[in-house]
């Protein structure tokens, strides 16, 4: 037998798969340019940069060099990170992170991230561990769970507070 607190967890779980699949759905149907902008609101949200303003940059465009977008690694702007960011329904191989760590070095720059709608295959992954350049892969589940940890796309629509007895209160030994 299940105890309440475990049927709210339960409950919890099943809700936010549910507004997983039903937010990267949608993520999946936006244009692109609204895409690159969402991944730097996630990012900003993440504490990239400042504040969206003065923080990071959708860039992408035609003749982009393959970078979509630029964020301040920090308040500071000590140091940039560039984004790549497709929206792909399927595996995102090996290929294309190549070219994306080959853009990164014409800018001179050591940091990425890639974000995906799609998934990554095993070589992808592989290869970012073996390279000079410090790439992160961020495929479509791990976003959508990013967009549901910082508030980005989503609403909160009811909030639940479970109290217990805080027996450190009623200890009379002082």
């Amino acid at each position: 037998m299940c105890s309440p607190e475990e049927l709210l967890d339960d409950a919890y779980q099943r809700l936010r798969e549910g507004l997983a699949a039903e937010l990267l759905s949608m993520v999946k149907q936006c244009s692109p340019e609204f895409f690159e902008k969402l991944v730097i609101d996630v990012l900003v949200k993440m504490g990239y940069g400042g504040t969206r303003q003065d923080a990071g940059q959708a860039i992408g465009r035609a003749g982009d060099e393959g970078i979509d977008g630029i964020i301040k690694e920090d308040r500071l702007g000590l140091d940039s990170v560039y984004i790549q960011a497709k929206r792909w329904d399927g595996t995102v191989g090996r290929p294309e992170i190549q070219k994306f760590a080959g853009a990164l070095q014409g800018k001179h720059a050591r940091k990425g991230i890639f974000i995906t709608t799609g998934q990554f295959s095993e070589e992808a992954y592989d290869y970012v561990k073996v390279i000079d350049s410090r790439i992160v892969l961020i495929d479509g589940e791990t976003l959508v769970e990013l967009m549901i940890d910082n508030d980005v796309g989503v609403n909160t629509v009811r909030s639940i507070h479970i109290k217990k007895i805080d027996h450190d209160y009623f200890s009379e030994d002082e």
